[in-house]
């Protein structure tokens, strides 16, 4: 033996089977791994021992001699990932192997590295499972081959490695695969199937629950609102006064009137005294009075303005409207309405329902109404009435009217509250309920 070659171990058997207890001991497969990279020190005198597992588009480096831990932010471990590969793709069949730098050819980048951190001899000692997987490969970093006997000491060292390292292993179950272009037509065909589904139209709209009878108080002559008599949503009994107008210039016009009607009689009271002396003045008589009963006509429409100016209740109900500040002072038109009167014991469902979101409806459809106040006791009911023409809703957006049914009692039916109604319509396939807003737009896009 010459002086460069290692020194081989007396009891080489005996080191060797003490490796191999040692990997029989180990607890799990971070301390077989541990062992593998820094047990055989003593049998090969390497510079270091890293322990590579190759796996399909990658490559781990679990362990490294004289770590702990490896790192794998160093410029290193990254390398020798890449080295992994290219020796995965290297060696062949489960014999451990020594590879030298100068009898390869490996790509740039890998050679470039091995000249950096390797030495010029490799020996690998891939560990290969029962049925032929290549679980690792052990590298050892050496400064010349081994010895023969420390080689053929190596094949049972690596057998028991590979069979620890398996029984560490969790056993993975052989999924059943399909063939990819087999799986992809099973998808489009169970999707294809699926589009024939049929399900429930249905579109959302927002709704409010308004009174079945309802009245509209509307001014009865051109005036301005002096005051409201009611409060919003106040309970009122028939002959109720709701709200008054102005009646400033009424008054005084009356009193105008009033003035005129007591001049014409005045002058037909003197007209009527002269007729006894002059017949010619029964002309003027009747001048006068015609005179006066106008200005009597016209007093007496002023004085059932003046009477009309106080509205009454024409019936009992909830007088609905949203705020007293809103007509107070304000300018008003005959037939201009004011305020509601609502009987809340007979409630029934408004929705506006966009006309991007109409779908068919028909009388009898059913309705589900998510109140905000209360959202999780839904209303239920029935349409009622639909309207043909659309007319742009409070926010501006052209909307068809539903009327609805409550078929429910409910106790929180109230007048005025808001929600989100949930209208259903004709069964139709899942691919037609998906696809029914992209064509429509389709449509008005290109006009076919």
């Amino acid at each position: 033996m010459s002086a460069q070659e290692q020194p081989v171990p007396a009891s080489l058997s005996a080191l060797a089977l003490a490796l191999r207890d040692r990997a029989m001991a180990a607890e799990n497969l971070a301390a077989l791994m541990f062992s593998i990279a820094n047990d055989p020190y003593p049998l090969l005198r390497f510079r270091q021992a890293v322990v590579l597992v190759p796996k399909p588009g990658s490559a781990e480096v679990p362990c490294v001699s004289g770590l702990a831990t490896p790192k794998e932010q160093t410029p290193y471990l990254g390398w020798l990932k890449r080295a992994t590969r290219w020796l995965d793709t290297t060696l062949e069949g489960p014999a451990p192997r020594i590879v030298l730098r100068e009898s390869v050819d490996p790509p740039p980048e890998i050679a470039e590295g091995w000249a950096q951190w390797w030495p010029a001899v490799l020996w690998c000692v891939p560990l290969h499972s029962r049925d032929g997987e290549r679980l690792a490969i052990v590298v050892f970093l050496l400064d010349q081959p081994p010895p023969k006997a420390v080689r053929e000491q190596m094949l049972g060292l690596a057998s028991t490695w590979a069979y620890c390292w398996q029984a560490m292993t969790p056993k993975r179950r052989t999924a059943w695969r399909m063939p990819a272009g087999r799986l992809a037509w099973l998808v489009i065909i169970a999707i294809a199937a699926a589009m024939f589904i049929p399900v429930r139209q249905s579109a959302l709209a927002p709704a409010q629950i308004i009174s079945r009878e309802s009245m509209a108080v509307t001014s009865p002559l051109d005036g301005v609102v002096a005051e409201m008599l009611v409060r919003p949503n106040q309970t009122v009994a028939a002959d109720t006064p709701l709200f008054r107008l102005d009646t400033t210039s009424l008054e005084s016009r009356a009193e105008v009137l009033r003035q005129q009607l007591a001049v014409a009689e005045a002058e037909l009271d003197a007209a009527g005294s002269l007729a006894f002396d002059d017949p010619a003045s029964l002309a003027e008589i009747t001048r006068l009075r015609g005179q006066r009963d106008q200005r009597r006509a016209e007093l007496k429409g002023v004085e059932t303005e003046l009477e009309r100016a106080l509205v009454l209740a024409p019936s009992a109900g909830v007088a609905v409207y949203r705020d007293e500040d809103d007509w107070q002072g304000r300018p008003v038109t005959t037939g201009e309405r004011i305020l509601q009167l609502a009987d809340p014991e007979q409630p029934k469902m408004e929705i506006q329902l966009a006309v991007a979101d109409a779908i068919s409806l028909e009388p009898g459809g059913e309705v589900t109404l998510f109140l905000t106040a209360y959202p999780l006791t839904p209303i239920h009911g029935r349409i009622e009435d639909t309207s043909y023409q659309a007319q742009p809703d409070d926010n501006g957006i052209a909307a068809y009217r539903l009327e609805a049914s409550i078929e429910d009692q409910a106790e929180h039916a109230r007048l005025g509250l808001h929600g989100t109604a949930k209208v259903y319509g004709e069964e139709v396939s899942l691919g037609y309920y998906l696809m029914r807003r992209p064509i429509s737009a389709l449509r008005a896009w290109t006009g076919w």
